[in-house]
């Protein structure tokens, strides 16, 4: 009986961790979302969305809400040429490894879905299952433009996958852990000649260097050659409508939620509010540093958006370039330069 009270216990548990992973995926993009609907509305000097409301609360609240069920109701199109099970299961395949990155990422303490020992590595991979989609989507759809958007894309994540997996072994390297909880445990006690400190002083260059390459993998701009419109219509978006296509923006936007949530724990503290500082036992601490680390991801995503509307596109050569000849012996030199301090100190 004993046994399986335990086991009623642990499925509970488990039910709780996937409920509330999966109410994070549904939220928390849904207001980047809308944040960069308004964001680059004043950016532009121009109103947005502004009439959807949700009951008395105007200002565009309920914009996205209203776009979910505009694209229920639009017509479910598939190309008389696509290849229609590969068609109809990419959106599902770009979508689910975003969701399934949640699960290794801790959002305060003790508030994570499971404690992997190989924390990053794991979020990492899932991560760049997502191409796998785009480019289902790209070739199924019998379409020159998609097909070229979905080539485009398959590039960036060649060219930017490895900067962004050095630029997290050097972290993995200072903190001397792959777990993505001890990395946030590791910056509560880091201090540079007794001042305390979170990695992104001492890992500066890794940081922007996994900052460009998480927006290079999320074909944010100005890394949005795949589905840029002024060349490919929309890239492998072009033929989808509905809420197929609805599933690839919450990729997007999942995509923006979850690399964000990844360099608040690598170089941000993680759910440390200050260096230094140590949040409260218990429940509250847990809601503290929740808090915390939301507001980090919300400050790293606005600052995407900022991005979006401030830089213009680069050509495919400039950004092969870039990661080729720049990025990744900057991320190698890095990993030198990190390992000879260890070692040092």
């Amino acid at each position: 009986m004993e046994s399986l009270a335990a086991l009623d216990i642990v499925w509970l548990g488990l039910v709780l961790k996937i409920a509330l992973v999966v109410v994070f995926f549904l939220t928390v993009p849904l207001a980047v979302g809308y944040m960069e609907h308004k964001v680059l509305a004043h950016m532009q000097a121009r109103n947005g969305p502004m009439e959807a409301g949700i009951g008395p609360i105007k200002h565009g609240v309920g914009q996205l809400v209203a776009d979910g069920i505009k694209f229920i109701q639009k017509e479910d199109i598939i190309p008389a040429a696509a290849d229609k099970w590969v068609f109809a299961l990419a959106p599902g395949v770009a979508l689910v490894p975003v969701l399934v990155v949640l699960v290794a990422i801790p959002l305060g303490p003790g508030v994570w879905a499971e404690d992997l020992d190989a924390g990053i590595f794991f979020a990492l991979a899932a991560s760049s299952v997502t191409v796998i989609g785009i480019l289902m989507a790209a070739w199924s759809s019998a379409n020159k433009y998609s097909l070229m958007g979905g080539i485009r894309a398959a590039a960036q994540l060649i060219a930017y996958e490895l900067p962004l997996v050095l630029g997290a072994a050097a972290v993995v390297l200072q903190a001397g852990s792959l777990s993505l909880v001890d990395i946030v445990v590791a910056q509560q006690e880091y201090a540079v000649f007794g001042i305390p400190m979170w990695y992104v002083l001492p890992q500066a260059l890794g940081f922007l260097l996994f900052f460009i390459s998480s927006l290079a993998e999320l074909s944010r701009p100005p890394f949005d050659m795949p589905i840029a419109d002024s060349e490919l219509i929309f890239g492998h978006m072009t033929e989808y409508t509905g809420l197929r296509y609805a599933f690839f923006m919450l990729t997007e936007y999942a995509g923006m939620v979850t690399m964000s949530a990844l360099v608040t724990v690598l170089y941000l503290g993680g759910w440390n509010p200050l260096p230094g500082i140590a949040l409260p036992e218990g429940a509250l601490g847990a809601l503290v540093g929740f808090a915390v680390t939301l507001g980090k991801i919300v400050a790293l995503t606005f600052v995407m958006v900022w991005f979006r509307a401030t830089f213009p596109r680069l050509r495919e050569d400039q950004l092969q370039r870039m990661s080729w000849l720049v990025l990744i012996p900057l991320a190698i030199g890095n990993i030198i330069v990190t390992a000879i301090a260890k070692v040092v100190g």
